[in-house]
């Protein structure tokens, strides 16, 4: 047996693996350069979030895919800012825009959401907040139809489970349906996982059920904070603040019309986001006079679609 020649062999083919290995290496190298420099960021299949449905997609059945979530996607926001902040306004007198406070305001604009119009324009936006049937929705709705009207209903995931009947109405009538949340929990006290959730689990109910996309979200109590504005811009949503709202909401403060209108029609300027509660008996009841005199007073309802900065 030559025991020169076995050695020579094997030494051959051990540095013909080791050659290979290196190219292996190399090749793995290269890939992962590229990736990096592309921007590319692997995600971990930790957890599951539905896609939301792109405006050129043809096929029902693509919103069902689902693709793998983790701190990959939301790896941009981790710097920003965690403290809650309360959405508040400041009313001026004579029908002049409000203040809405120049901090808060820019961080709501820096994240692409809206919460005052142009000044230039004697436009109005119209919403309500309908977190749950008080039994004065069709009513408003009937108000807005005789008054070619359309408006913004943002609702949560209860008002889908007890009255899909209005909310196809809604979308039969030309209205938008907004994003209120599944649970109206306060966003910035929740955790990625749970603000992805609230929204997309409530987005997947209305498309499912209405074959329609909701694309803009009032935070549930006005609260929010630069991360959570972020997440929810990554998701696909418009945050819409107001520039306007009253004290409509609470049960027990029902029975006062006359200052519900004065309210409202005090406080009229351009550009103004109108936040009224579909709960509201009042606004229900006076509704129809308040339309009225804000045409005659020469301001025009727009949808949020045709919204003007």
């Amino acid at each position: 047996m030559n025991w020169d020649c076995i050695r020579k062999w094997c030494m051959n083919k051990i540095i013909n693996i080791i050659v290979v290995a290196c190219f292996l290496l190399f090749v793995i190298f290269i890939i992962f350069v590229v990736g990096i420099s592309s921007g590319f960021q692997p995600i971990p299949a930790s957890s599951k979030i539905v896609t939301k449905m792109s405006k050129n997609c043809e096929n029902k059945n693509d919103y069902d895919k689902k693709i793998t979530f983790g701190e990959a996607i939301f790896a941009s926001t981790t710097a920003l800012s965690t403290k809650k902040i309360e959405w508040g306004i400041k009313r001026a007198d004579n029908h002049k825009q409000p203040d809405l406070g120049e901090t808060n305001q820019k961080i709501i604009e820096e994240f692409e959401g809206i919460a005052i119009g142009g000044n230039q324009n004697p436009y109005i936006y119209l919403t309500f907040d309908v977190g749950y049937e008080g039994g004065y929705t069709n009513q408003i709705l009937d108000v807005l139809k005789d008054n070619d009207v359309c408006a913004t209903f943002f609702i949560t995931g209860q008002f889908v489970k007890t009255d899909p009947d209005i909310i196809k109405r809604m979308i039969d009538e030309g209205h938008i349906v907004g994003n209120h949340t599944v649970n109206h929990k306060s966003i910035p006290e929740c955790s990625d996982e749970v603000i992805q959730k609230e929204l997309m689990d409530l987005h997947q109910m209305i498309y499912e059920n209405f074959d329609y996309e909701m694309k803009y979200m009032r935070p549930p109590k006005g609260e929010f904070s630069e991360k959570s504005l972020a997440l929810m811009q990554k998701l696909g949503y418009k945050a819409v603040m107001w520039s306007f709202a009253y004290d409509d909401w609470e049960n027990d403060k029902q029975g006062r019309e006359d200052y519900g209108k004065k309210k409202i029609l005090d406080n009229l300027h351009n550009g103004e986001i109108m936040l009224l509660h579909a709960t509201s008996k009042d606004n229900a009841n006076i509704l129809d006079y308040v339309i009225k005199e804000i045409k005659k007073q020469g301001y025009e309802f727009k949808n949020l679609d045709d919204f003007k900065v």
